[in-house]
């Protein structure tokens, strides 16, 4: 079985930092895109930054040059690096992966709990 455990949300003010983390476990052949998705209350769940299994990343408009995705794959982890927080960045943040599990052939879906940023002076 596979899990994506997130860590590092937390209350910021405006302006502050703050760094995700994502850890993929359990029986992994190989793992592809990893990334980062975020939902506000009343808003469909949208992509934040992506990154592939060979380090090509992608950002969405409004987070551009101020979050950074980056991963290690030899501990099957992804990273978000937000800084210059907006109050608008306020959502659930979710880690995605295409993994491909012990004994599968193809990749599946699989994301991780959320956990929450909240932005506000």
């Amino acid at each position: 079985q596979v899990q994506l455990v997130e860590s590092g949300g937390g209350s910021v003010q405006p302006g502050d930092s703050l760094r995700l983390s994502c850890a993929a476990s359990g029986s992994i052949l190989r793992i592809y895109t990893m990334g980062w998705y975020r939902q506000a209350p009343g808003k469909q769940r949208e992509l934040v930054a992506t990154s592939t299994s060979g380090s090509s990343t992608s950002y969405a408009g409004p987070v551009k040059g101020r979050f950074t995705i980056s991963r290690d794959n030899a501990k099957n982890t992804v990273y978000l690096q937000m800084n210059s927080l907006k109050p608008e960045d306020t959502a659930v943040y979710y880690c995605h992966a295409a993994i491909v599990a012990m004994g599968g052939q193809f990749p599946q879906n699989y994301w991780g709990q959320g956990t929450q940023v909240t932005v506000s002076s």
